[in-house]
């Protein structure tokens, strides 16, 4: 019997904020849990540009020069050029930006307070661990609950408030908002065991 392990980027974003949920509730047992709740929440990010900017093509979330190869080789009925999608860096300057105006009522993010630095720190920090080199590092996990929450405020406005996540199936979208319910408080024990 074949096995097959099915996704798509509704299941990715959705199935990253399971993992930081369950990662975050980790962590209060074993403090490495924070390295693989820092990637899902990346994970995470990610996946809910990617929702929020696809439209309804899903070029917007590839990079610039692949979009632009893409509709030249549709237009002239070649062979399509292979998708990449953009940097976590470039979806996040598009969800600032006018690419997320797809429809009449959208809107595009606006940080507040700390949001900005904790998107970009996210990245680092995710970027350090994935791409790992050897020496021995520290990282004071004190302040990652206000990262976390910054971050899951601009999931929640990409899923719900910038009007561009289409939710077809009720049951996903519910689950969706069930995984960052349980996320936020994790998070929140969190910080209240650091005590900040």
């Amino acid at each position: 019997m074949t096995h097959y392990l099915s996704t798509d980027e509704v299941e990715e974003a959705i199935s990253a904020i399971e993992m930081v949920s369950e990662s975050v509730a980790g962590a209060k047992v074993d403090i490495y849990r924070w390295k693989w709740a820092l990637i899902a929440l990346h994970s995470a990010v990610q996946g809910f540009m990617v929702l929020a900017l696809r439209g309804s093509n899903g070029l917007a979330v590839l990079k610039d020069d692949v979009a632009a190869a893409w509709l030249d080789a549709y237009d002239k009925n070649l062979p399509l050029p292979e998708e990449r999608l953009d940097s976590y860096e470039n979806l996040y300057k598009k969800a600032k930006g006018d690419r997320m105006l797809i429809y009449g009522h959208s809107r595009k993010f606006v940080p507040n307070g700390s949001q900005g630095g904790s998107i970009n720190k996210l990245k680092d920090l995710r970027d350090d661990f994935i791409h790992f080199v050897p020496k021995g590092w520290s990282l004071e996990v004190s302040g990652l609950p206000r990262i976390f929450a910054d971050c899951l405020d601009f999931i929640e406005f990409l899923g719900w408030e910038c009007g561009n996540v289409l939710w077809h199936e009720v049951a996903l979208e519910s689950r969706a908002k069930v995984a960052i319910g349980s996320a936020r408080a994790a998070i929140a024990e969190a910080k209240a065991l650091y005590g900040v």
